[in-house]
């Protein structure tokens, strides 16, 4: 009857909010753990321990921006960044050991986040928030305090200007998508031949055959491109798809990426093969940026010093507040610079051996690699063709190509 879904749920019914009938990809059946953490927190008792994080998580969704597309869910990980960051910037700028405090204890904060987050196999804008407000914010305070001091040229302004803005091209180049493994013809009739029905028994013999014993018509061909595509890269048993050769599937993203080097925190995406080259671009910009304007500000707020010098040691810096905040963010570029500059150089030596770090990985895992130069890097010796091979290989590596859908219906 119509007016049945009109009708007050039952007591067992599951879908106990009003907004099930309206928006059910948006309703919270836990009503009743909400009812009850909001009591204990009116009456001051302490929580259950196993209702924390679904309350949690029912607030975090309800925390929406209405917009002229419609209303956005803000993300509660990009608020650390874009709030903390510039509090305890400015607030070790005060002194000496206040700086040396926070930006000790800075690195093992996002370490540990890391590590949370890393453990539960979630996505976080955490960390591409900070690299994108962090390069923002420096580029502000480079603006607003170092250039009017009148030290930096039209020329050099405009070269650290062009960094960022390259930068910020290349990454979303980054972003498009690291080329995931599409469905391939056995993926697509893989279920259909499962389900093939059998004659019936009055057609069941003719013309002194039995048709019953005959298998699909299409069975045999689909699998023994499966067998063939299998044999190549192998089925990915989350994906269900059958993968080339050097894919892999990340449990982050939820799919199964062509040549998965690894999945970067940084960029909330996976390296693959289609911006594995953009990716090392964006580090290396970034890197390029980073250590010209650092080598700026340091010229600046210590020009009787030398560069390698003046970031160890630079007398009278802390005098004055603007100059104290310059040469706390220098550091904290500089450490920022540091741990990319790390990535950058085994992302070198990988490519050098023809090695992605998920085959390194599991090759650590299996006992079946070499480790190479200071245990820099792991080779398998399964790709590697030498120096330059490796490289050429890597340079002229192109995008995957989706397979084209008048195929699949050709073969059908």
């Amino acid at each position: 009857m119509k007016w049945e879904k009109f009708k007050p749920p039952e007591p067992d019914d599951p879908m106990c909010c009003f907004e099930c009938d309206l928006d059910p990809h948006g309703c919270c059946c836990d009503c009743d753990d909400l009812d009850e953490a909001c009591s204990r927190w009116l009456k001051g008792e302490p929580q259950k321990p196993d209702c924390a994080l679904p309350v949690f998580g029912a607030v975090m969704d309800r925390l929406r921006l209405r917009l002229l597309s419609g209303d956005r869910r803000v993300e509660i990980s990009m608020v650390p960044a874009l709030v903390l960051l510039p509090m305890l910037l400015r607030l070790a700028a005060l002194h000496f050991l206040l700086g040396l405090v926070i930006l000790t204890a800075l690195p093992g904060l996002v370490l540990w986040y890391y590590y949370a987050t890393h453990r539960k196999k979630g996505r976080t804008l955490f960390f591409l928030s900070l690299a994108l407000f962090s390069l923002a914010y420096m580029y502000f305070l480079f603006i607003t305090e170092i250039l009017p001091r009148g030290d930096v040229s039209h020329l050099q302004l405009v070269t650290v200007t062009t960094g960022v803005v390259l930068t910020l091209i290349s990454l979303v180049c980054t972003k498009r998508g690291p080329g995931f493994v599409q469905p391939s013809l056995a993926d697509t009739h893989s279920t259909s031949t499962n389900h093939y029905q059998l004659p019936h028994k009055d057609s069941a013999s003719q013309n002194g055959v039995d048709q019953s014993v005959l298998p699909a018509p299409s069975a045999r061909p689909v699998e023994q491109q499966t067998q063939s595509l299998t044999a190549k890269g192998g089925r990915c048993p989350l994906c269900k798809v059958v993968r080339p050769p050097r894919a892999g599937h990340c449990r982050i993203c939820g799919g199964c990426v062509q040549r998965l080097d690894h999945h970067c925190i940084w960029i909330n995406s996976c390296v693959g093969q289609a911006n594995h080259r953009s990716f090392l671009l964006t580090l290396l910009l970034f890197l390029l940026t980073s250590l010209y304007g650092v080598s700026l500000v340091l010229r600046s707020v210590c020009p009787q010093q030398n560069l390698l010098t003046a970031l160890l040691y630079c007398p009278g810096v802390y005098s004055q507040y603007s100059s104290a905040l310059c040469f706390t963010c220098a550091w904290y570029c500089s450490i920022v610079t540091a741990g990319l500059l790390n990535l950058l150089v085994l992302q070198l030596i990988n490519i050098s051996y023809n090695v992605t770090e998920r085959e390194a990985q599991l090759a650590l895992r299996r006992k079946n690699g070499q480790c190479r130069p200071c245990g820099l890097v792991v080779d398998t010796g399964v790709y590697s063709r030498g120096f330059c091979q490796n490289w050429a290989e890597f340079l002229a590596m192109g995008e995957p190509v989706d397979r084209p859908s008048s195929i699949l219906t050709d073969l059908v």
